[in-house]
């Protein structure tokens, strides 16, 4: 696994309408530190479910070595391009059948380089989520994902531990690795 840089999600309105709604807040003064649990909220729900849920685009710094190398964040929904990085830090484009990818039906990606030429890392642009926006995530993530963020905001702690209850929302859709 290597360096990962993302655009952030963008939640938009309606996930602070939600939360705003289910806190019974009707004015504006709280916005900024209800879009923080928010944002923090999310964040929680996508570390453990292993599973990125509102589509971002990702780039990934890999090894430019042989073997299948599986891309960190999932659902992958699109590999669009593969650049060589050579040493002294510039791009160069690697030729199509240079690499090979693979999108798997459960949403993982991966890749291999097949010939890299001078390059010692490649650096893959992809996509992933499972929703286009907030109104796409399924229904109990987005009641965990508020209720989450509504505790958060009432408890004022950073070190409060996920409630049951948000838990037991989330994890029909948590992805586990056996070892």
């Amino acid at each position: 696994m290597g360096l990962v840089t993302s655009t952030p999600p963008d939640l938009g309105p309606a996930a602070l309408a939600a939360l705003k709604q289910y806190l019974r807040i009707t004015i504006d003064g709280e916005d900024a530190a209800l879009t923080e649990q928010l944002r923090s909220a999310y964040e929680q729900c996508e570390c453990f479910l292993g599973t990125t849920l509102i589509l971002r685009d990702y780039a990934e710094l890999l090894t430019a070595g042989s073997g299948w190398q599986t891309l960190t964040h999932r659902p992958v929904l699109s590999i669009e391009t593969v650049d060589g990085l050579l040493a002294e830090g510039s791009d160069i484009a690697l030729p199509v059948d240079a690499y090979a990818i693979d999108i798997a039906a459960d949403g993982g990606g991966r890749i291999r380089i097949e010939r890299p030429g001078a390059a010692g890392r490649v650096r893959v642009h992809y996509s992933a989520g499972i929703a286009g926006h907030w109104e796409g995530v399924p229904e109990t993530l987005r009641q965990g994902i508020v209720r989450l963020a509504a505790f958060g905001y009432s408890e004022r702690s950073a070190q409060a531990a996920v409630p049951a209850a948000v838990t037991a929302l989330w994890r029909p859709w948590r992805r586990v690795a056996i070892a």
